[in-house]
């Protein structure tokens, strides 16, 4: 979720106005798998209601293994790097956009991460700090503006603890419910449709930017339904 200081303020607001749409639920924390479908849609659709972004990346990892760079992802963490890569580049670009569209002259993006089994957050910055300072071999198509977001400003909490990230969770679980098959072969576009809103855009396209696939979406083996469904984020 990408969101002013402000907005920020509101998220454990935002949170328990969904969780009072589910008066018998014991818990205050929200878990999104952990909900019914018809919850699923409510709850997206009262969060797309607030005034947040949504910058959701999503890799199809069966074409990993033919890309050439198979020996490279399989190391531990190193896809969810890449990812959380080109994930930066398109928030810090949005940062920047919208402080200077609201009149400030300096934009900085700080980054919560959820505490995630296996995920060391300093090797993260490590890899972070590298591309920062030149030192990859190859150089990037796009770059994360580094006059926004300095990887030492990376903090990382506990699920049930904070607010946002569970929100966050609603935002990528609904889009991922989009294009992974269930158990019987069927993608539920509804949550990401309740939420289609608050993708963030680049001059009014939300593909590779607010929806970003790798590879590209007509590059991406994807069954035709998941392809036209991103297609209609252009």
């Amino acid at each position: 979720m990408f969101l002013t200081a402000e907005q920020d303020a509101h998220l454990t607001k935002w949170r328990d106005e969904i969780g009072a749409i589910f008066p018998q639920r014991a818990k205050r924390d929200i878990h999104f798998q952990h909900l019914k479908h018809e919850q699923k849609i409510a709850a997206c659709t009262h969060l797309a209601s607030k005034p947040f972004g949504a910058c959701v990346v999503l890799s199809n990892k069966r074409t990993i293994r033919h890309s050439g760079k198979y020996e490279i992802f399989k190391q531990p963490q190193h896809l969810y790097n890449y990812l959380v890569r080109f994930l930066l580049e398109r928030l810090t670009v949005a940062c920047k956009r919208h402080a200077t569209r609201s009149g400030h002259a300096e934009a900085s993006l700080s980054i919560t991460f959820s505490r995630r089994t296996g995920t060391d957050y300093q090797v993260m910055a490590e890899y972070l700090r590298l591309m920062r300072d030149g030192k990859e071999v190859k150089q990037p198509l796009r770059s994360i503006d580094w006059s926004v977001f300095d990887p030492d400003d990376i903090r990382v909490e506990n699920h049930e603890k904070r607010a946002g990230l569970q929100l966050a969770d609603v935002v990528t679980s609904a889009t991922f419910n989009a294009f992974e098959p269930g158990i019987y072969g069927h993608c539920e576009t509804g949550y990401a449709e309740a939420i289609r809103s608050r993708f963030i855009k680049d001059q009014g396209c939300a593909l590779n930017c607010g929806l970003t696939l790798t590879p590209l979406a007509m590059q991406n083996p994807m069954p035709q339904k998941q392809l036209d469904f991103a297609l209609s984020f252009k």
